[in-house]
């Protein structure tokens, strides 16, 4: 094998982390908005995540067989009905169940466990036990190829995208808007912003939703590179909590780090080893950095 063989397949396997990368990033960056910004332990987040993946498989079907000339347009409608659709689930989990549960990190843990197996059951009830894949458009399919032997898959390029409008779109609203002023407010000391006239209970319920959004939009992108099933976002559960974990649980700067390492480790590892024994890897590397940083990789000052 030439040099420039070993290095078109070394590039070509970095993309490849950087599709696992685009997609863990978008679960942890729910994540780290309800877990970091609220404290809240959701089991449940790989499931808002199964709902943007059927969803789009939802509308795939639905525009193949009653719209077919929309069929290179309903992607993009899709992926912002995946948002809405995930954020009203969350937003009504947050008002029957969370609510009732803040400063009770087991309750909250087990009630959310409770309620992915809940969902996982009405995924299985209504779309069948098998795994599905809806009809992309056809400007998402092919490669690439900016050199001779290296094909980067347009459909990896079009999640990546995604994950940097979605991620600036993010940090826009936490820091220049005025939910993301309340969020920080809230977060850095609840009673004074009770004080100052911040309504701290409908923050944490946009909050909790905003999250769940953003796992519906991970599922959307998910759909381009994988198929659905009513197990689907319980794959992707761990790895997003030890990105956040890993990260800093209030550092959003420290999500996107810790996606970014993961999913590179992983998938380079995986060139020179099995899949098993890759992700046993990764765990060791990120257990021995947190061992000697608990607080993970940007620690955020938040007031106790």
């Amino acid at each position: 094998m030439s040099l420039n063989e070993m290095l078109n397949i070394g590039l070509m396997q970095g993309f490849a982390g950087l599709s696992l990368f685009s997609v863990l990033l978008l679960m942890g960056l729910g994540l780290a908005v309800i877990f970091g910004q609220m404290g809240v332990i959701n089991m449940a987040h790989g499931e808002f995540m199964t709902i943007g993946a059927y969803t789009i498989y939802l509308m795939s079907t639905l525009t193949e067989r009653f719209a077919p000339q929309l069929m290179q347009a309903y992607f993009l409608v899709a992926i912002a009905a995946a948002f809405c659709i995930a954020f009203a689930v969350g937003w009504l989990t947050e008002w029957a169940l969370i609510r009732h549960l803040y400063r009770r990190p087991l309750d909250t843990l087990l009630a959310t466990w409770g309620l992915s197996l809940g969902m996982q059951q009405v995924f299985r009830s209504t779309f069948g036990a098998k795994e599905v894949s809806p009809t992309v458009p056809d400007w998402l399919m092919g490669s690439w190829a900016p050199a001779e032997g290296l094909d980067i898959p347009i459909n990896g390029l079009f999640v990546m995208a995604l994950t940097l409008a979605v991620t600036g779109g993010l940090l826009l609203a936490l820091y220049r808007s005025r939910w993301g002023l309340r969020v920080r407010a809230t977060v850095s000391n609840r009673a004074m912003a009770n004080a100052a006239g911040i309504n701290t209970r409908r923050t944490d319920r946009i909050t909790f939703a905003i999250g769940c959004g953003i796992a519906g939009v991970a599922g959307a992108a998910f759909t381009t590179i994988g198929s659905t099933g009513p197990t689907s976002g319980s794959l992707y559960i761990v790895d997003a909590f030890l990105v956040v974990t890993f990260g800093g649980a209030a550092s959003l700067l420290g999500t996107v780090a810790s996606a970014f390492g993961i999913a590179q480790t992983q998938s380079v590892s995986e060139f020179f080893m099995t899949g098993s024994n890759a992700k046993v890897l990764t765990l060791m590397l990120v257990i021995t950095i947190l061992m000697i940083r608990p607080q993970g990789l940007f620690a955020a000052k938040v007031r106790r």
